[in-house]
């Protein structure tokens, strides 16, 4: 009974956290469809009313999970990516940030990746566009770096595939909790920054004469 009484009088951010603790598992481990608001409730050791009045309906609650989810990713990144640094090592930082997480938050993740889709793939498009943005900053210093004049239509897409090479592995390291996350980082550093070095410093690659031209 005093238990009870103790769990009642949690604080309204600790009863929150807890409940959007459990909705993940249930999303990453169901998916939205199956997951149902009773086993949100069981796994949280609250009612079913409780998550209605604290988080609403089952739709705000997977949007409530999306952004804690989606802000932990970036305040990772943010956190680590010192703009004094080098452009090479600032992007090693956050990859190991971002990977970091997805190692750490393996059903935060899933629920970002995974199971974000149909109504809800403006949320996620929306916390892409901003690791784009990040990145992007990123790519620009270091082209100013080098004294150049950075382009957007050189630098957007090169942080568009940046960031997709990085979802992508993230969602093989998901399903192999062995990997350590700063091996992963290190992997996609040597594949995107040896080539990324010499574009960034104006050097492009060119199909052979007549062959597949431009």
């Amino acid at each position: 009974m005093l238990a009870s009484v103790s769990t009642r009088r949690l604080p309204r951010s600790v009863r929150e956290l807890q409940m959007l603790d459990a909705a993940v598992v249930e999303f990453a481990r169901l998916g939205f469809h199956a997951a149902s608001m009773d086993d949100i409730a069981a796994r949280a050791g609250v009612s079913k009313p409780m998550v209605y009045a604290y988080l609403g309906a089952k739709d705000d609650v997977f949007v409530a999970c999306l952004h804690r989810e989606g802000t932990r990713v970036m305040q990772a990144i943010v956190d680590v990516v010192d703009p004094a640094l080098a452009p090479d090592e600032q992007l090693w930082h956050g990859m190991r940030a971002f990977f970091g997480y997805v190692a750490a938050n393996r059903d935060g993740w899933s629920v970002l990746y995974r199971q974000a889709g149909g109504p809800f793939a403006d949320e996620v498009a929306t916390m892409r566009a901003r690791m784009i943005e990040v990145v992007a900053g990123m790519l620009t210093r270091a082209v100013e770096g080098r004294g150049r004049s950075p382009r957007s239509t050189d630098l957007t897409p090169l942080a568009f595939a940046l960031v997709g090479a990085s979802e992508s592995l993230a969602d093989w390291l998901a399903d192999h909790p062995g990997e350590q996350p700063e091996s992963v980082a290190g992997r996609l550093m040597n594949v995107v920054w040896l080539g990324a070095g010499q574009l960034l410093d104006g050097v492009t690659w060119e199909p052979l004469a007549g062959v597949g031209g431009r």
